[in-house]
Formats: C-alpha cells, structure tokens, sequence
C-alpha cells in the first residue's frame, strides 16, 4: 500500500503515514458514531511514531467503557476528527479513515462494538467481529 495521506475537510491541517496500516477496523461504538455523525467509523491503526503533520489540531478527552481515556483529536477550524490516540497503547495512532486521500486499499479486517451497532447496518466484514472491543 502507497503512504497514506490525509487532510481535514478545510485543508488546514494535514497528515502522512510512512508505515502500512496495523490493522482496518470498523468500530459501532456509541461514541464513534456521536463523533463523525454516522452509523459507524472505519480507523485505521499505524503506528504513532509514523506520522508527520501539518497544523493545528484540537482535542477532546472521551473515556471509554473500560475506564481507559481516548483523546479524539480533531481540527481546529473545520472540526473533522482525524485521530484517536488511546491512553492503554500510545505506540499507536487511529486515523479516521474518511480522512484519507485515497481509500482504494483498505481492508476492514474486523468489526468492534457490534452490540452498539445500527440494527439497519449488516454485517460488513467475512473477518471478526466482536460484541465489545477484543480483549
């Protein structure tokens, strides 16, 4: 997969990632959905120390289920969300994937959240798929 590149919906801020995602992941949760106003988020997983920016972002601390805090970073002036930046694991980053310049390659691997997801929304991935977030 080439560098993935991405942008705010106003340009003003804007990212790469030098390393091949982690993992693609479609996650149903409540605040996922709250967050970019649709029935689901598709993120994608690289490592932290792999992304290079450019602007200015904001963030808002969210606490999740099992206690941990998310920051949910997004920008400044247009309010996309970009990242989630997990406190249980900061060697990774989780970019929205609506973000990105190019989508062609991603590959949901796995659903997480299923029991919070929209009862209109089939299952969309052959791989796992998890009640809650996978132990």
């Amino acid at each position: 997969m080439p560098k993935l590149e991405g942008r705010c919906l106003c340009g003003q801020f804007s990212y790469a990632s030098d390393a091949p995602p982690l993992a693609t992941v479609i996650c149903h949760c409540k605040n996922c959905q709250r967050q970019g106003g649709a029935a689901f988020s598709l993120n994608v997983v690289v490592p932290a120390a792999s992304l290079s920016t450019k602007g200015e972002l904001k963030s808002y601390m969210d606490r999740a289920d099992s206690g941990n805090t998310v920051e949910r970073q997004f920008c400044a002036t247009c309010g996309s969300p970009i990242f989630s930046m997990l406190s249980s694991n900061t060697a990774i980053a989780v970019i929205k994937a609506g973000t990105l310049d190019d989508t062609s390659g991603l590959h949901p691997v796995s659903e997480v959240w299923c029991d919070s997801a929209q009862s209109w929304v089939p299952p969309m991935v052959a791989g796992a798929r998890f009640p809650k977030n996978p132990a």
